[in-house]
């Protein structure tokens, strides 16, 4: 976990005073028009107060961080940066929206009413409120199927309408042991009724500690054929300050184990073959990769090396930008899953339109891309990591089913 500077965390208060201050100059313009001068203070003081507690909290959970254990510092963190996005967020927004109106000689002109002034208060500043009051407290466990169909020529007559679940980044650390918030995205993923269930990363923010009980929850996942998992950036403690190097490495071995007690195969720059009436199909694992900052754990040639002759194959890989580095025009691998991005937990999908401010650190950020024969699907994560809430990018469960043509 990266750490943060008390000077950060001042600029921070800093900056949301500042944004609270011109917030409460346009309060008061709208506030004039109520009759209740007890009901005007009442409206400032509550404003102010909730301002100051804020920024209070926040200068204190920064002092005392470092006496938490981890797992509850990454719980309390989480809390505090959904409480800053929505306090920060909505007054932006009314005060750039309010300021624009102002210096455009619209708003707070001679003909402007109690009512356009209300109407445009509550549009730029309670309705960002609600929607992410909405993605944090019921949004961020509305778990949606998203149904992906794919034919290759490739794929053998035996492996037709063969159904693959995906599921990704669960940050299990994030569900702070609320075992029956993943309930019904476990039976949802039974209902679907699976071939296979794979993994493509991020099980844990951290910690093989966030693991405790979850076994129980996971060995209801059923598949008539097998379970496959890989790892993601999170899993390898990378973002954590160990006691040692032994203390990492023990960590990591207990994340590992987790996989065995629920029963995935966890594939380590590996493959298998996956067999039925004597033709095959490789479904390939490898451990992270991605661009720098991000670790390159990921051998994807080792994890070739036994399946070159199978032509049709499928990769777990979990950073989608490992598609465009080395699988696209470099290998001959059919499709590949991935996760990563979270669709950065917010955004905008209307059927075949979507758009979020990832796109602008990944080109290939949630659902389905093509490349000549080559086929990416990036899942959207099924669990949340920092801002708790999910604003137009509901967690996702995938089912993949293969066609041959």
């Amino acid at each position: 976990m990266k750490k943060v500077s008390l000077f950060q965390i001042v600029l921070l208060c800093i900056a949301i005073l500042l944004i609270d201050i011109a917030a409460f100059y346009w309060l008061q313009a709208i506030t004039q028009f109520i009759d209740s001068p007890i009901l005007q203070t009442l409206i400032k003081l509550l404003f102010w107060v909730f301002t100051f507690g804020l920024i209070t909290s926040i200068l204190v959970l920064k002092v005392t961080l470092d006496k938490l254990n981890p797992i509850r510092k990454q719980r309390w963190i989480g809390r505090f940066y959904g409480l800053g996005i929505l306090s920060f967020a909505p007054k932006l927004i009314f005060v750039v929206v309010i300021s624009s109106l102002y210096f455009t000689n619209f708003l707070f002109s001679e003909r402007a009413s109690f009512l356009i002034i209300t109407l445009v208060g509550l549009l730029s500043g309670f309705l960002p409120f609600f929607v992410i009051l909405y993605g944090i407290f019921k949004a961020l466990y509305r778990f949606k199927v998203y149904h992906e169909t794919m034919e290759f020529s490739q794929l053998p007559k035996s492996f037709d309408g063969l159904k693959i679940v995906q599921i990704s980044d669960l940050h299990l650390g994030s569900f702070n042991s609320a075992f029956k918030k993943l309930e019904p995205a476990i039976e949802k993923i039974n209902s679907l009724n699976p071939d296979y269930i794979v993994i493509t990363g991020d099980l844990v923010n951290n910690f093989a500690a966030e693991l405790r009980g979850w076994d129980h929850v996971f060995n209801q996942l059923k598949a008539t054929e097998g379970k496959y998992a890989i790892l993601g950036n999170h899993d390898y403690g990378d973002y954590s300050e160990w006691k040692s190097p032994k203390a990492k490495r023990k960590n990591f071995e207990l994340i590992q184990y987790f996989f065995k007690k629920i029963d995935f195969k966890l594939l380590m720059n590996e493959a298998v073959v996956l067999s039925k009436n004597d033709e095959e199909i490789a479904l390939v694992g490898v451990e992270n990769w991605g661009k720098p900052p991000f670790k390159q754990y990921g051998d994807l040639e080792k994890s070739l090396e036994k399946v070159k002759n199978i032509p049709f194959k499928i990769l777990l890989s979990h950073d989608p930008t490992h598609w465009t580095e080395e699988v696209i025009d470099r290998t001959d691998v059919s499709l590949m899953l991935a996760g990563h991005t979270h669709g950065m937990q917010a955004g905008f999908q209307y059927k075949n339109l979507k758009w979020s401010p990832i796109k602008y650190k990944f080109k290939h950020w949630a659902g389905l891309y093509q490349h000549k024969e080559q086929y990416l699907y990036v899942n959207r994560g099924l669990g949340w990591l920092g801002f708790p809430a999910r604003i137009g990018m509901r967690p996702e469960i995938t089912l993949i089913e293969l066609k041959s043509n």
